[in-house]
């Protein structure tokens, strides 16, 4: 159906409203070097079954991570999605309205989005989650917007070991905070937050504190003497996980002191596309339900005694008045939503933790590979799949030399730590073979000899 958004009378009635002639006269207050003197500069159209095949041509020509062994994380991590996921999320039963206003028409929408509420509490041991979440970034400032309006305070301690775009985002959500957004210093040795910065950051009423579980540098923080600083001080503790793969082997932050649990859920049923669409998440105790942003699904009976899903909460400003919502979040992440659940589901408890161990298993013959070519890791805190070492010779350069040997070396860290600058953070998978594992040390080893 073709896209012709005003009619004949349409436009008519437009030039009559504003009391011009023709459209002529009605564009010609535009600058005269903005208006089209000629045709686009656009090829002849093609048939059908041409346009295919030039868009085949095209495409050939691009470079795929078929073929490449690839390290990369730092917040986005390559795993395999079971073919039950795309089948099922593509099934005509999830085909309702995008939005859950009507819930006799939503009632699919509605129950996955229910059921991946459930699962998100399942894994971070928290009360109740929500939907609509962009991503783990905005997560996260959300999730400090939130612990402003809990405890009444300005005061947001980020921990340096924290995402350094989380933090970015975070400090844009606050921008006209001043001086109450600060950061705690990690250890230099061990790669974990300091308590003892955190005392120090946090002063006399801090709103919250923000750390990752595993951290950024891939290190396993120790929450329960964070949790203790923090609500000493009667702030909050928000604990981010960029990886959720890791609720399969570690406690979760439920179980150690978090008030509010947010993070990234692309590790599951989302593919690594160019960057996005990711899935945010959220959850937390039930007493702090009412300030959560987004929406939350709630199960119910309709008026013949059936189960049935409604929208529970909506405290966007689209539901109420400005001045009373708590984000201006707009999506559901639905078809996200949907593919995480279906791949949770279908790894189910067990299966979570054997892929979680798996990971763990591939990221320590990883590291026990390149130490044995004389790579170490640069911090002595225990990691799940992903750590971080230090190079003698220059990161950019090896990098490139890897990447020539079709294997992605990992993120370097002196864009976002000047003082970590022969740093590289690298990431195992099941997606990793022994082979590649075996490969990318061999090639490390010729490069930094």
């Amino acid at each position: 159906m073709p896209y012709i958004p005003h009619s004949d009378k349409d436009i008519a009635d437009i030039l009559k409203t504003v009391g011009a002639a023709s459209t002529e006269e009605f564009l010609k207050y535009l600058p005269e070097e903005l208006r089209l003197k000629g045709k686009l500069n656009l090829p002849d159209g093609l048939s059908e079954q041409e346009l295919s095949a030039e868009l085949r041509s095209i495409a050939a020509r691009n470079s795929t991570v078929n073929g490449y062994a690839s390290f990369l994380g730092a917040g986005a991590y390559n795993h395999y999605i079971p073919a039950t996921v795309g089948h099922l999320a593509s099934r005509s039963e999830f085909y309702t309205a995008y939005t859950p206003y009507q819930p006799e028409i939503s009632q699919g929408t509605l129950q996955a989005v229910f059921e991946y509420q459930t699962l998100v509490c399942q894994m971070t041991a928290m009360d109740v989650a929500n939907a609509s979440l962009y991503d783990g970034a905005s997560a996260t400032a959300e999730a400090v917007l939130m612990a402003r309006r809990i405890t009444g305070r300005d005061t947001v301690v980020m921990s340096a070991a924290l995402h350094p775009e989380y933090r970015e985002t975070v400090r844009t959500y606050l921008v006209g905070a001043g001086n109450h957004v600060t950061e705690a210093l990690y250890c230099t040795e061990a790669g974990t937050t300091l308590p003892e910065a955190v005392e120090a950051a946090c002063g006399d009423a801090p709103a919250c504190l923000v750390v990752q579980h595993p951290n950024f540098f891939g290190s396993i923080e120790d929450l329960a003497t964070l949790a203790e600083v923090i609500h000493r001080k009667k702030g909050l503790l928000i604990v981010v996980t960029a990886e959720p793969v890791s609720f399969g082997l570690l406690k979760p932050p439920g179980e150690l002191g978090a008030d509010i649990a947010v993070g990234e859920n692309q590790s599951f049923g989302n593919p690594l596309a160019f960057g996005g669409p990711y899935l945010g998440f959220m959850a937390t105790k039930t007493e702090y339900v009412r300030q959560m942003p987004g929406r939350l699904i709630g199960q119910t009976v309709d008026k013949n005694g059936s189960r049935a899903y409604c929208l529970t909460f909506a405290t966007r400003e689209q539901h109420i008045r400005r001045e009373r919502a708590t984000s201006n979040i707009c999506t559901n992440h639905g078809l996200c939503a949907l593919a995480a659940a279906i791949h949770l589901v279908s790894l189910g408890r067990v299966g979570l933790c054997a892929l979680a161990n798996l990971n763990l298993s591939k990221a320590e013959y990883l590291k026990a590979r390149l130490s044995s070519v004389g790579i170490a890791p640069a911090f002595t805190s225990p990691t799940f799949n992903e750590f971080t070492f230090k190079l003698d010779t220059d990161p950019d350069a090896f990098m490139k030399a890897l990447l020539k040997k079709r294997i992605m070396a990992g993120v370097g860290l002196k864009r976002f730590y000047p003082e970590l600058a022969r740093h590289i953070v690298v990431s195992a998978t099941e997606m990793n073979s022994k082979a590649d594992i075996d490969r990318f040390a061999e090639e490390a080893g010729k490069v930094t000899r």
